[in-house]
C-alpha cells in the first residue's frame, strides 16, 4: 500500500513506502483523487472535506484499489450515513482506480487545526 497521510493539514499530502506502478502514474493518481475528494463538500459547511481535513489516510494498492479513512466534523453529523458513499463514488470516478473501500474513523478527533488555510478563509476562521 501506498499511504498518503493529510498529517493535520489536508494540502500536506504524503506518500510513504514503495510502489510496484510507476512514480508518474502514482503522481496522476494521487492528484486526481484529491480532485475528486475536493468535489465533495459537506452541506453543512460551504468547503470541500478535503480542506476541511476530513480525510485522514488514502492508500492506494498496487492494483489501484483505494483505501479511504475519513472523520466528520462531529460523529452525530446528519450525513453520516451518506457522506463515505459519496467519496467512494468521487473516488471510483478516477481513471485507473480498480476499486474504493471508505472507512469512517474517529480517532484521532477532527478539529479545526486540520483546516487548511483555504477552508479557513472560506469560513473565516482566523
Amino acid at each position: 500500500m501506498n499511504d498518503i497521510e493529510t498529517d493535520y493539514k489536508p494540502n500536506a499530502a504524503k506518500l510513504n513506502g514503495a510502489s510496484a506502478l510507476a512514480p508518474e502514474e502514482l503522481d496522476r493518481l494521487t492528484d486526481d483523487i484529491i480532485a475528486a475528494l475536493k468535489t465533495v463538500y459537506d452541506p453543512e459547511i460551504p468547503s470541500d472535506i478535503y480542506e476541511l481535513g476530513l480525510i485522514y489516510r488514502i492508500d492506494i494498492d498496487d492494483n489501484r484499489f483505494v483505501k479511504v479513512d475519513m472523520t466528520l466534523t462531529a460523529p452525530g453529523c446528519p450525513v453520516a450515513g451518506e457522506m463515505p458513499g459519496w467519496v467512494e463514488n468521487a473516488v471510483a470516478s478516477v481513471q485507473g482506480v480498480s476499486g474504493v473501500e471508505v472507512d469512517m474513523v474517529f480517532d484521532p478527533p477532527w478539529d479545526q487545526s486540520r483546516m487548511s488555510d483555504e477552508a479557513r478563509i472560506s469560513l473565516d476562521m482566523w
